[in-house]
């Protein structure tokens, strides 16, 4: 159980660090007030057929006649910081050391349990006993 707990605590924090340091951008190209296309890790194509566009689409865009694009960039944590223990106020520590002691003592096993006639033989039986008395469990 542990095990299982650790692996899936490694990979989540994995998973955390990976995603808080990737950057990307966003580009969407504008006919108008039309969006017209958007792009996540490529770049956004320019102008489209006018097959893809509704007769509303093309009025709107050939009254203004005007294409803008714009690009949002998404930036990630550029730097990763490592701090020592001994680094952080006491009330992180404090807390830091808490949190571990319960994880740990979370997980305990149970106590082992004393079997008493665990290396007990029983006799070796003569005779069967509830042939001998005629008590049957009907």
């Amino acid at each position: 159980m542990k095990a299982v707990l650790n692996k899936i605590f490694s990979v989540t924090l994995a998973l955390l660090v990976l995603f808080s340091t990737v950057s990307f951008t966003v580009e969407k190209h504008f006919c108008g007030d039309v969006l017209v296309d958007m792009a996540m890790f490529s770049e956004a194509q320019k102008c489209v057929s006018d097959t893809q566009l509704s007769s509303i689409e093309k009025a709107q865009i050939s009254k203004k006649n005007c294409c803008k694009d714009t690009v949002h960039f998404v930036k990630g944590q550029s730097e990763i910081t490592i701090k020592n223990f001994d680094e952080l106020k006491f009330i992180q520590q404090a807390f830091l050391a808490s949190y571990i002691y319960t994880i740990i003592n979370l997980f305990e096993g149970l106590p082992e349990q004393i079997i008493p006639h665990k290396d007990y033989s029983p006799p070796n039986l003569v005779a069967d006993i509830q042939v001998l008395d005629q008590v049957f469990i009907i």
